[in-house]
């Protein structure tokens, strides 16, 4: 009897870091003591109840000493119900029922019966054992799946916590978990196609060429005219998550407890659409307790559908004008800076006015000049140049509505935007994110494709960011043309889709 020490892993933004649980028993106290330090949050406080009656019920006895758990290191906070599991198995450990557990990483949440509770982050905690060098991870079951993607580290899920003993003592009695089988064939496929949209044949081409770059859109139309149509089907064209977007984005949404029961990993894009009400912290992470992802890292590698765009508070929106340039999100507080990732493509839709009938040939607006100055004045500048792609999408004529359309498929689209993507997999980038010194290089125009620009920028009145977003819009329509040069007609359609800044904020 005395010290023994278990290993186990805390979450911080979407990484863990190794943690050493250490257990002490001492014969002078009074079972009722338990003492945990090295800034235990409540729940880890709490473990004591969960821990004496799981150990009880499980038939192993409770030591009739008092109990003192060192979580280090102790100077960073040690947050959940993870802990519970290596706690647990540390007291046992000192009392003489456990052999050694330094090749063991151990984590799970303990129910009073010694059941265990699934917990979150298990993919982190899987990569983190890899980069620690601890060759074997115990886990609730629940998350033995998706920590058996990791290569490189033997995965145990165990249901009970006697069964987590009996592994210990015998581990060569037990076989880890057999890794997933993942490829990039695991998409699902979707209902949702582009060839459900009537018309709106330009609209479908500026979403086409938005998805073979990456690229933020903007629909404005009338109510009923098919933007949320349009960006709901935007998924069905996009590539599948490559291998380390797949381990990425999973982590994200592992951490912030949304992985589906029985996934693995995820391999189709994320598609988030939050309402209009949604918080600060809602949007891009944060929370009073514990900071967590928001919806734009929970779109990372996917699509962040911002529908009734004015609707939305303004400081929410110009929340996303740093992770929109960086890629990323920073959230900084008194005692802790996480980062998440935030590469997601924005796509938003929004009425011209706010009766939703501005511009319409046959129904009549009743808004006031002064009325949509303000409704569009609720989306700034700044957050206006950062999207690539300004399109109308106006209310369909009877004729389309009613006739067939013998458009193309999401399937036909899908090719072509892989085709895109594959060109500019092999510079490195995707075109929405070509660094400033590539852009000479990868966007050479000729002197008509000059002339062009030229014109667009002083008759619009575009900014240095603008006229740098037509660049790559110019390239990724030169790209759908497997052409290697950028023309002057490629940049003719990438001005196209700035021409509601002139339309409707000037």
């Amino acid at each position: 009897m005395g010290l023994f020490r278990t290993r186990s892993a805390a979450v911080y933004g979407i990484d863990a870091h190794l943690i050493d649980v250490e257990v002490d028993l001492y014969a002078s106290g009074s079972s009722r003591d338990f003492i945990t330090v090295g800034m235990p949050d409540t729940a880890v406080r709490e473990s004591r109840e969960r821990i004496k009656s799981a150990l009880i019920n499980s038939g192993f006895g409770y030591p009739g000493k008092a109990v003192t758990i060192n979580l280090a290191p102790a100077n960073v906070r040690k947050e959940g119900a993870g802990f519970d599991l290596p706690m647990a198995l540390g007291i046992l450990g000192a009392m003489g029922a456990l052999r050694r557990t330094e090749q063991f990483l151990l984590v799970g949440e303990l129910s009073l019966d010694g059941s265990l509770r699934s917990v979150r982050g298990a993919l982190p905690i899987a990569v983190c054992a890899r980069r620690e060098g601890v060759p074997n991870l115990v886990v609730p079951q629940e998350n033995a799946a998706e920590s058996a993607v990791v290569e490189g580290v033997r995965v145990f899920g165990v249901k009970h916590i006697a069964e987590a003993v009996a592994l210990l003592n015998e581990p060569e009695k037990f076989a880890p978990e057999t890794p997933p089988q993942v490829s990039g064939s695991d998409r699902q496929e979707t209902a949702l196609d582009f060839r459900d949209v009537r018309g709106q044949t330009t609209a479908k081409r500026a979403l086409e060429v938005a998805a073979a770059g990456s690229h933020n859109v903007l629909m404005i139309g009338p109510p009923g005219s098919g933007k949320t149509m349009l960006a709901k089907r935007l998924a069905a064209i996009l590539p599948p998550l490559a291998f380390e977007e797949a381990i990425e984005t999973t982590k994200i949404h592992s951490v912030a407890g949304l992985l589906p029961r029985a996934v693995a990993l995820l391999r189709d894009r994320p598609f988030r659409s939050p309402h209009h009400t949604i918080s600060d912290a809602g949007m891009i992470g944060g929370g009073s307790a514990k900071l967590g992802p928001g919806e734009a890292s929970l779109a990372h590698h996917g699509v962040l559908f911002l529908d009734e765009l004015p609707e939305f508070p303004r400081n929410v929106l110009e929340l996303l004008r740093q992770p929109l340039e960086d890629r990323t999100v920073t959230l900084a507080r008194a005692k802790m800076t996480l980062s998440f990732p935030a590469s997601f493509m924005l796509v938003a839709a929004m009425n011209p006015c706010p009766c939703g009938f501005f511009g319409d040939s046959t129904r009549e607006c009743r808004c006031t000049g002064a009325i949509i100055q303000r409704y569009l004045g609720k989306i700034s500048g700044p957050l206006l140049d950062r999207i690539d792609l300004h399109i109308e999408v106006p209310a369909l004529p009877y004729k389309e509505m009613r006739g067939r359309d013998e458009g193309m498929t999401s399937a036909f689209l899908r090719e072509r935007v892989l085709a895109a993507r594959e060109r500019q997999r092999r510079r490195g980038f995707y075109n929405a994110n070509i660094p400033p010194a590539q852009m000479r290089a990868l966007c050479v125009l000729d002197e008509a494709g000059e002339r062009t620009l030229e014109m667009a920028v002083r008759r619009m009145g575009l900014s240095a960011r603008a006229h740098d977003r037509i660049l790559k819009v110019a390239r990724t329509v030169a790209d759908l043309g497997g052409a290697e040069a950028v023309a002057a007609k490629h940049v003719a359609e990438a001005v196209q889709y700035r021409s509601l800044d002139r339309d409707y904020w000037t």
